[in-house]
C-alpha cells in the first residue's frame, strides 16, 4: 500500500488583475477582475514506503505547493491526499510527527543560540525519549560529521554547516516521510555532494521514504530512480530516470576526432554541429540515424576517432520543459 497518495490534486489561487496607472487603480475600486493561478492542475501518484523521488521542474512549476499540501501547510482547491493514512491539512499530531519537510531557503535554527538548543527544543516538542533522542543524535552528528560546531552559535556557521544542523534538526525524531525542498541550493560543489551522500545514506539506513526536489540534475542523477517532472501545475512524466532517455530524447551525439582540418560545412550534412573546435567536433543527429551518420563521417573525413554518447539529461530535461527538438 503506498504511504503517499496523490489523485487530481489541484490548487488555485484567485489572483486581482490590476491595470496600469492611476485610472486603472481606481477603476479596480469598483470593477475588480480576477482570473485563477493554477499552481497546481490535477496532479496524480503514488509513491510506496522507502522509494527516494526526485521531484523536478522548473519555477513556479508547482513543486514547493505540492510539497506544502503534502505536509499539511496548505489546502488543495480539490483532489485526494493521502500522506501514511492521513489527510495532511488535517493537522493531526500522529501525523505530525511522522514527517519533516526541509526548505533549503527557510530557517527553523534559533539564530543567537548554538544548534543544540534548537535539538533539544525539537525534542520536547515531539516528545522524544531521551535514550531515542541520544541514540538518533549521535548517529545523524556521525553522518553528518558535525560534532565539533554543535555549540556553535548558529549564524557562526557557514552555509554547509547550517544546512547540516537544520537536516539534523528536521530529522531528531526519526519521520517516516522526509520532504527536501532544494537542500542544496547555494551550497559549493563539495558540500552538495556531502549532503547527497548523507541523504543516500540515510535512506538505505532507516528505509525513509523521500521526495526531494533540485534544480541540481546531479542530485536527481546520483540519488533518484525514479523521477516525477511537474510543469506549469501539469505531471509531465513519472517513471525511471532512464525511462527518460528513451522518451523524450530523439537523438545522440557524435563526438568526433579529426586526423586532418575539415570543412564545418559539410558536417552540417551529416546533422546539428553543437560544437566545433578542431580537431574535436560534437554533431547532434536523429536517434534513428546514428548508423548511417557514424558510417557517412569514418567514409568522408579523416576520423582519428568516433564516440557515440547519449546526451547529458540536463538537456533533456531542459528540452521537455522548452518543447525544443535539441536534435
Amino acid at each position: 500500500m503506498p504511504v503517499i497518495e496523490v489523485k487530481n490534486l489541484k490548487k488555485y489561487y484567485r489572483v486581482h488583475q490590476k491595470e496600469p496607472g492611476l485610472a486603472g487603480s481606481i477603476k479596480s475600486l469598483f470593477h475588480r477582475k480576477y482570473y485563477d493561478a493554477k499552481a497546481v492542475d490535477g496532479v496524480s501518484f503514488s509513491i510506496d514506503e522507502g522509494e527516494l523521488i526526485g521531484f523536478i521542474g522548473p519555477n513556479g512549476a508547482g513543486k514547493t505547493t505540492t510539497l506544502k499540501v503534502l505536509s499539511g501547510l496548505l489546502y488543495p482547491t480539490s483532489g485526494h491526499v493521502s500522506v501514511l493514512g492521513y489527510i495532511p491539512w488535517d493537522r493531526k499530531p500522529a501525523f505530525q510527527k511522522q514527517f519533516s519537510l526541509v526548505m533549503g531557503q527557510k530557517n527553523q535554527l534559533w539564530w543567537d543560540l548554538p544548534a543544540m538548543e534548537s535539538f533539544i527544543l525539537n525534542k520536547e516538542i515531539y516528545e522524544v525519549p531521551q535514550a531515542q533522542y541520544n541514540k538518533t543524535l549521535d548517529e545523524l552528528v556521525d553522518l553528518l560529521e558535525v560534532k565539533d560546531y554543535l555549540k556553535v552559535q548558529v549564524r557562526k556557521l557557514s552555509l554547509g554547516q547550517r544546512m547540516k544542523m537544520e537536516l539534523i534538526a528536521a530529522l531528531i525524531h526519526s519521520p517516516k516521510i522526509l520532504f527536501l525542498d532544494e537542500p542544496t541550493i547555494g551550497l559549493d560543489v563539495v558540500m552538495q555532494k556531502k549532503m547527497r551522500d548523507f541523504i543516500k545514506e540515510y535512506n538505505r539506513r532507516f528505509n525513509s521514504t523521500i521526495i526531494l526536489t533540485s534544480h541540481y540534475m546531479d542530485d536527481v542523477k546520483e540519488l533518484c530512480e525514479r523521477v516525477i517532472i511537474i510543469d506549469k501545475g501539469k505531471l509531465l512524466f513519472d517513471g525511471a530516470l532512464s525511462e527518460i532517455i528513451k522518451k523524450f530524447a530523439n537523438h545522440k551525439l557524435l563526438t568526433v576526432v579529426f586526423s586532418e582540418p575539415v570543412d564545418e560545412k559539410k558536417l552540417a550534412d551529416i546533422g546539428v554541429v553543437k560544437k566545433f573546435d578542431y580537431p574535436q567536433c560534437v554533431i547532434s543527429v536523429r536517434r534513428n540515424a546514428t548508423s548511417l551518420a557514424a558510417a557517412e563521417l569514418l567514409q568522408h573525413f579523416p576520423v582519428a576517432d568516433l564516440n557515440i554518447e547519449e546526451p547529458q539529461i540536463e538537456d533533456i530535461i531542459r528540452e521537455v520543459f522548452t518543447g525544443k527538438d535539441l536534435a
